[in-house]
């Protein structure tokens, strides 16, 4: 499009963590590379910013997890939403795009829509897997949903809500026959190991209440491969305290690998991995590491949880096939011994099928989420290409 021709066009935007901060700074790219008349405002994180969008508030302002932070927040969070909505009224922008953040940023489509303002969700909620209701809240309050993955399109499609698959930003990112040997020297794992990954998670409930299984049923396996190295990646400093007390107490001679992050870097160098349930399982699955899924939750929280959850799987890799290729052992199954057994059979065989049905997998989420999610949002505003 000539730029001698192009209007400015405005788009307010709201990210609330970090996974949407890259998401946003992806989209403004691939949105700047069809029409570069256009400026960004809202909240956004570093780098959204650093691709010049104008930071009304900063995303941090969001990032609250759990019950207690979200209160001790929330008169905060909830003059921030007020004021954004005024705003964002006032600019009448062109479009406003809530990337995540269903809480905070659906309610706010809704507000704004009602003024006349086009809206899209970026990053469906799981209304696939519970909470299904809240499908019409988003009918009701966004022009477009973009989603990651074929079956929430198809759950969309279901509830006549207007839904664009745009595929997955990780599938993306990832190399669909990534290089273990390369990543193995990257980490200074010697080529002749078998190597086991741990990642029990990003959440405090989550590292205490699986750290102990997980290291637990390596200690099994370690006593059985003579060779097997095992790398722990944990994503802050302050749950690699919580992992290294509770491995102090429950396996205090069991040599591991410590990593500060590199989660994806050590699933790609791992024959096997012993994992939480979420995205990091599909993480796992585009790096083609073989796996078991592990998880507990306070008894009272699962009970319920079983109840809300409308899915026969809880886990990415499962769901995508429409079928168990991935064993997952949740709370009481989620011991020891089971874990061990799952993982030396993993251990003792190639994989090429598992692999084969990841690689896949892979490449049917792997369609340029950046470009295809800008290409929507023009597409909404009304500019042709």
């Amino acid at each position: 499009m000539n730029d001698n021709h192009q209007r400015c066009l405005t788009i307010a935007v709201v990210a609330g963590e970090t996974s949407g901060d890259i998401l946003g700074a992806g989209l403004i790219r691939a949105l700047r590379a069809h029409y570069t008349n256009i400026q960004f405002v809202g909240i956004a994180g570093p780098k959204m910013q650093a691709e010049g969008c104008q930071a009304w508030y900063q995303m941090d302002e969001l990032s609250v997890m759990g019950i207690v932070e979200v209160l001790g927040k929330l008169r905060r969070i909830l003059s921030i939403r007020k004021d954004i909505t005024k705003r964002i009224k006032a600019l009448k922008p062109d479009l406003f795009i809530g990337i995540d953040a269903p809480d905070f940023n659906l309610s706010l489509e809704g507000k704004l829509k009602q003024a006349g303002i086009k809206t899209i969700h970026y990053v469906s909620p799981s209304v696939w897997a519970w909470k299904q209701k809240r499908v019409f809240k988003i009918k009701r309050n966004t022009d477009l949903i973009l989603t990651f993955l074929p079956f929430e399109k198809s759950f969309y499609d279901k509830h006549d809500v207007p839904c664009h698959f745009i595929g997955h930003k990780m599938a993306d990112d990832i190399d669909l026959l990534p290089d273990q040997n390369h990543m193995k020297s990257l980490l200074n794992i010697p080529q002749n190991m078998k190597v086991l990954s741990l990642l029990p998670g990003s959440r405090h409930a989550e590292v205490t209440l699986l750290s102990a299984p997980f290291l637990q049923a390596a200690q099994l396996v370690s006593q059985s491969v003579p060779n097997l190295h095992i790398v722990v990646p944990l994503a802050n400093q302050k749950r690699r305290l919580e992992f290294e007390e509770i491995k102090a107490k429950i396996a205090p001679k069991l040599s591991i690998q410590l990593l500060d992050g590199h989660a994806r870097e050590a699933m790609i160098a791992s024959d096997a991995a012993i994992l939480a349930s979420g995205t990091v399982a599909l993480e796992c699955m585009l790096a083609k590491c073989p796996m078991v899924v592990g998880y507990k939750m306070k008894p009272f929280t699962f009970w319920l949880a079983k109840k809300l959850v409308k899915t026969p799987y809880v886990s990415l890799p499962n769901i995508l096939a429409g079928k168990e290729i991935v064993p997952e052992l949740l709370q009481e199954d989620c011991t020891p011994e089971k874990i061990a057994q799952h993982i030396m059979m993993l251990l003792s065989s190639d994989n090429s099928l598992l692999k084969a049905t990841f690689l896949s997998l892979h490449q049917q989420i792997r369609c340029n989420a950046d470009e295809q999610a800008a290409r929507a949002v023009l597409d909404v505003i009304g500019v042709e290409l």
